[in-house]
């Protein structure tokens, strides 16, 4: 299916793996122009190289900490003509409420929570007065199916729902559409790590990770590339009349697996 994304300019932030490295691929394969942020310059820039050479687009890096202000200025400005914004940031960590104190939690949030709103701000702006855009946020199955051992990332990712929902359902009357994707576990560097602490929690063993894994759907967490072809159908227009709304692709867990 043609997209109709060619010469599309998106914007990804989070891009250097995972995730945001998935949508990147998808985008390239539509044809889109490419701006990837992430803090992780190296693979950042290594990511772009590879995607302009593979598919005969612009692919550009900009190493930013979306905690800082600074930088979300910086890369809004750089932005200016994007098409698409994929918030896709984030990084919060696992744990109890007695596990995650208060700087921890309130560092998780700058970057998932507030970087997610502070950029689509700035950027929502510059779209309004282009006249139209997409803005997809990768947010998250916790923020559904709520995880007392994830519970800074349930109490976040439910905040990020509420917003994506509550700016979309105004969006279209500025020809934006405002979208959200709740993945439930998928397999990249993050999910294991998130397992192996809860593994190292349960079992005081933490490469017993892989027996959180034999009860998934299908016996294994979503691929990256499964969100990111998803991100790319919903940023297009043959998802034209969809806003305001969250797709949650996690196999089945949060409407009763198991």
């Amino acid at each position: 299916m043609d997209l109709h994304l060619r010469g599309k300019r998106v914007l990804i932030t989070g891009a250097s793996k995972g995730i945001g490295a998935a949508a990147a691929e998808a985008f390239a394969e539509e044809g889109c122009h490419l701006m990837l942020a992430a803090r992780n310059g190296d693979a950042l820039k290594a990511l772009a190289e590879r995607l302009r050479s593979a598919h005969q687009i612009d692919a550009t890096a900009a190493v930013t900490d979306l905690r800082n202000p600074a930088d979300i200025a910086r890369l809004a400005k750089d932005a200016a003509d994007i098409d698409i914004l994929v918030n896709n940031a984030g990084d919060i960590p696992g744990g109890s409420i007695d596990k995650i104190d208060e700087a921890t939690w309130r560092h998780a949030w700058e970057l998932k929570v507030f970087g997610y709103i502070n950029l689509t701000r700035a950027v929502y702006a510059q779209m309004k007065a282009r006249g139209h855009g997409v803005i997809v946020n990768d947010i998250g199955a916790a923020g559904e199916k709520f995880d007392a051992n994830y519970i800074c990332g349930s109490a976040g990712n439910s905040a990020l729902m509420a917003f994506t929902r509550a700016l979309g359902g105004k969006s279209l009357a500025d020809n934006i559409r405002v979208v959200g994707i709740n993945p439930g576990p998928v397999g990249t560097d993050r999910h294991v790590t998130l397992l192996k602490t809860r593994a190292k929690n349960q079992f005081g063993d933490e490469s017993r990770y892989r027996e959180f894994q034999k009860g998934m759907p299908l016996g294994r967490p979503a691929h990256a590339r499964e969100i990111g072809d998803l991100m790319a159908f919903l940023a297009s227009e043959r998802s034209g009349y969809t806003s305001g709304v969250i797709f949650t692709v996690d196999g089945g867990i949060s409407a009763g697996w198991g």
